[in-house]
């Protein structure tokens, strides 16, 4: 059990041997290297739901916390990483968010990266790896005097599909390196090493989770990683051993304990996050989450990947946006423009779900790409396509009034969650940390970790036909 302050409390009758300290969960290594107290990191989420505030608590506390900086504009960004430079100074650590994008949009966030001295990015949604990505990594790459690379910038890479981790593993593709080299984007000297550095120090298996997800079970992701970490240990002799570790479904001791059982070398939470004082959603959303149960979630189409039929995990639990997203989605499948759809349908879609006609939704969205004029010229030879723009206006609205927490368009609200939430709810209830005012990143974490040592000794030396108790949080 916890006792009141999250620590292990330790049995009576239980020999010092026998009892595992937080502190002593996942790797050695991956405490070292990032200066924290647990092998533990809370991930990024969008729009700055990760905010300037979690992490900051999370550094002050001596723990890894990644910003969500996906979708800020660059001024956001750069006032987002002064502030938290400013919070946390320059010895301890935080991470922020590089999300897969346009290959300018990459480079400008690297841009701010460098300038600003962050040290360690979470790489997400990369399906290959980009030159932004390994300008960043080598950036700085140099070999010390014990002969030893030394590589300043950290990548945890998040991935859910093996193809995708198996890059991550190995060095940076030599041909990106030349061109980046030739271009003056990394001197000759880091470019000499790029063969002996792996893109990332950290991969993360990252399950099914909230937000984007490929509905991985964790007791499989993590065993086929972990084999193909080995793997790569014995292909790439040139560079170092990748930890790897394992986000979706962290969300209460056990399923902690479970991660590190089976091999993770730290542990990466989200949604429970999302459901803390310091978040940076609306206390709507967060009276909504904090209610979440374990089946009050459900998968809907991804509105940036649209077009790809990827999928996103959300919150259902008093909420039309579920149903409403997945029928935009079945009409796209079944029509080739807005102009096939009946009167009635046409109808629905513009008074109840969009809340505005289509002509209305298309003059914003003129708005919004003023910048990127193909995109509107692709639209116009594609009527498909300009559907898909004007569905998608939708989730973007939706992802809005939940941050925003526009009560009048509560029912519309898109707010990323998976069912780890719901299991934490359930363990905290009746608790004083059952409201979300009364949760904080950092305090999860001790709950989390201090539970999953807890379990994790008094488990030891327990027979399979007997298992221990579960976990009881304060």
């Amino acid at each position: 059990m916890l006792s009141p302050d999250g620590r292990s409390a330790t049995r009576a009758g239980a020999t010092p041997a026998s009892v595992m300290r937080p502190e002593d969960l996942g790797s050695a290594d991956f405490r070292a290297d990032h200066g924290v107290a647990y092998a533990y990191a809370t991930g990024s989420m969008y729009k700055a739901i990760a905010s300037v505030e979690l992490v900051i608590r999370m550094g002050r506390a001596g723990l890894l916390g990644y910003f969500g900086a996906g979708g800020l504009s660059e001024d956001e960004l750069d006032a987002s990483l002064r502030r938290i430079r400013t919070g946390l100074g320059d010895h301890r650590a935080f991470g922020v968010n590089l999300l897969a994008s346009r290959p300018e949009r990459e480079e400008r966030s690297v841009d701010a990266f460098l300038s600003h001295g962050v040290r360690r990015i979470e790489a997400a949604s990369f399906v290959q790896i980009s030159p932004a990505l390994v300008r960043y990594r080598l950036t700085g790459a140099r070999r010390g005097v014990d002969g030893r690379i030394q590589v300043p910038n950290r990548i945890m890479a998040k991935v859910s599909r093996q193809e995708v981790a198996e890059a991550f593993l190995g060095p940076p593709p030599a041909g990106i390196v030349r061109d980046l080299a030739a271009a003056g984007r990394i001197t000759p000297q880091e470019a000499a090493l790029a063969e002996s550095v792996a893109m990332c120090d950290d991969l993360c298996a990252e399950a099914d989770s909230g937000g984007h997800t490929d509905q991985r079970p964790m007791i499989a992701l993590l065993p086929a990683i972990l084999t193909l970490r080995d793997r790569a240990v014995r292909s790439h002799t040139a560079v170092p051993r990748v930890r790897v570790g394992v986000a979706g479904g962290i969300g209460t001791p056990e399923a902690a304990a479970a991660a590190f059982v089976m091999g993770a070398d730290f542990v990466v939470t989200g949604s429970i996050n999302q459901c803390t004082a310091e978040a940076g959603t609306s206390d709507s959303a967060k009276d909504l989450l904090q209610r979440a149960q374990v089946q009050d979630t459900a998968l809907v189409p991804a509105g940036d990947m649209f077009e790809m039929g990827t999928k996103a995990q959300v919150l259902r639990r008093g909420l039309f946006f579920p149903a409403r997203a997945n029928k935009l989605y079945e009409l796209w499948l079944r029509h080739g423009s807005l102009e096939e759809l009946d009167r009635d349908t046409a109808d629905h879609v513009q008074r109840r779900i969009l809340g505005r006609s289509f002509g209305e939704v298309w003059q914003e969205i003129e708005k919004r790409y003023a910048s990127r004029p193909e995109v509107l010229q692709r639209a116009a030879q594609d009527p498909k396509r300009r559907m898909a723009l004007t569905f998608t206006w939708y989730f973007a609205q939706a992802t809005r009034v939940a941050l925003e927490g526009d009560t009048g368009r509560r029912v519309d609200f898109q707010i990323p969650c998976g069912p780890a939430l719901g299991a934490l709810n359930e363990q905290l209830r009746g608790t004083h940390r059952e409201h979300w005012r009364n949760r904080h990143a950092d305090d999860l974490a001790r709950l989390i970790m201090s539970g999953a040592a807890d379990l994790l000794s008094r488990t030891r030396g327990t027979s399979p036909a007997h298992p221990s108790l579960p976990v009881a949080l304060p």
